[in-house]
């Protein structure tokens, strides 16, 4: 009796374990599936928008979460001063898209709503505040962060990151890939049971040669003569070994460019050594690690709130903050009080991309001037500084000097 009872016990255990099996098997199937769609996606995709061609462009402002209203509406406000012509000549209309906040994600359990996101295919490129991802423990469901979900709804596969530190030498334009990796299935995961839990990530052969290949354009467009490769080849040796082949193979065709390759942990030291900063110009990562470089380079810069970030695709661009929500200045009653250099860089880092090179270079040197150079006015995010709206008005000011160019190039003797 009791060997008949093993042997049944043992029977419903194997059971158990193919239905769970199979439930793994099905899941990776679909996930699978969903990446070889995305690869014949890419195989088809049109060129570049030409911005030039174009009768109108709709810059989209999307205010955010936290500060971002209070933040991205200085930011609107340096915009239409610098495009009065154009947008009183009908060539550029700014637009403000409404909906894209936690509470009404939250509503719908969605990313982006879908109304929200019939908007944002509207404008050819937006501008964008910080939106909240929910987290483990806060009061909102655990849906997608809106800006992954943006980037895979508008296929942005480039986030291009500068960072400059000019007294230290430091001129950094980084190319991190946007829609693959663990950042677009690290949210499609499985509990497989109570003791084991597993997450996936991809990587392409379209995805990465489209990455790869933006960055050393970028270099060799601006005379650039070294390109940096990031991965963990040595231990993640299929996806990432995959992206570093790929590196290799683009980098031939580009033979008056020096191409080197890092692993993530040593390029993270690699960034604070005085003595190698310097050396590297160009640099090319994966989602994940792009995603932590990008942010310890804004803090050698100055700090997370004082970068830029562009999201390019070739039929939309998303220019961002990267900072966060910064709830607690909200819960502080401190939001006046919040720095918008971060999203005035992205607003300059637009205009280049739509063309606008000389009114994006005056934002960038007049943006360099008052929070690098003369800081006449100081935000410190307390009542200790200046509000953002007077640092905006102080950076409007600046923009007016007939003599800004001259000014600027001063600071770089």
């Amino acid at each position: 009796m009791n060997m008949e009872l093993n042997g049944m016990v043992e029977m419903e255990e194997k059971y158990e374990m193919y239905k769970t099996i199979q439930k793994v098997k099905d899941h990776v199937a679909n996930l699978v599936m969903e990446q070889l769609d995305r690869i014949e996606h890419m195989k088809q995709e049109l060129d570049f928008i030409d911005y030039t061609n174009l009768k109108k462009i709709i810059i989209g402002i999307i205010p955010g979460d936290g500060i971002g209203p209070e933040i991205t509406k200085h930011a609107h406000m340096i915009l239409e001063f610098l495009l009065e012509e154009e947008i009183k000549s009908g060539a550029i209309e700014l637009r403000e898209i409404e909906g894209l906040t936690i509470e009404e994600r939250a509503k719908v359990m969605k990313a982006i709503p879908d109304d929200v996101l019939v908007e944002l295919k509207k404008c050819h490129v937006l501008l964008k505040g910080p939106t909240m991802t929910p987290r483990k423990g806060d009061k909102w469901p655990n849906i997608e962060s809106a800006n992954v979900a943006m980037r895979r709804y508008l296929d942005l596969f480039a986030n291009v990151r500068p960072v400059r530190v000019p007294h230290l030498g430091i001129d950094w334009m980084f190319f991190r890939e946007n829609t693959e990796g663990a950042y677009v299935l690290g949210s499609k995961g499985i509990n497989v049971t109570e003791d084991l839990a597993l997450d996936f990530t991809a990587v392409t052969k379209q995805g990465s040669e489209r990455i790869i290949r933006a960055g050393f354009e970028y270099a060799k467009k601006n005379r650039i003569k070294k390109v940096s490769i990031v991965t963990k080849a040595n231990v993640i040796k299929t996806t990432d070994g995959m992206f570093l082949n790929i590196a290799e193979r683009i980098a031939a065709e580009y033979p008056d460019i020096e191409c080197d390759d890092w692993y993530v942990d040593i390029m993270t030291a690699k960034l604070i050594d005085p003595a190698r900063q310097k050396q590297f110009r160009v640099i090319i990562a994966p989602n994940l690690y792009g995603d932590i470089l990008t942010d310890q380079a804004g803090q050698i810069q100055g700090g997370v709130g004082t970068a830029g970030s562009a999201n390019i695709g070739k039929r939309y661009a998303m220019f961002e903050a990267i900072h966060g929500t910064a709830d607690k200045m909200i819960a502080e009653g401190r939001a006046k009080y919040a720095d918008p250099s971060s999203i005035i860089k992205a607003a300059a880092l637009l205009l280049s991309h739509i063309e606008l090179n000389i009114k994006a270079q005056k934002l960038e040197m007049a943006l360099d001037i008052c929070s690098t150079y003369e800081k006449r006015l100081k935000v410190t995010g307390r009542s200790t500084g200046v509000t953002g709206e007077d640092f905006a008005k102080y950076i409007m000011e600046t923009l007016k000097d007939p003599k800004l160019e001259e000014k600027w190039k001063k600071y770089q003797e």
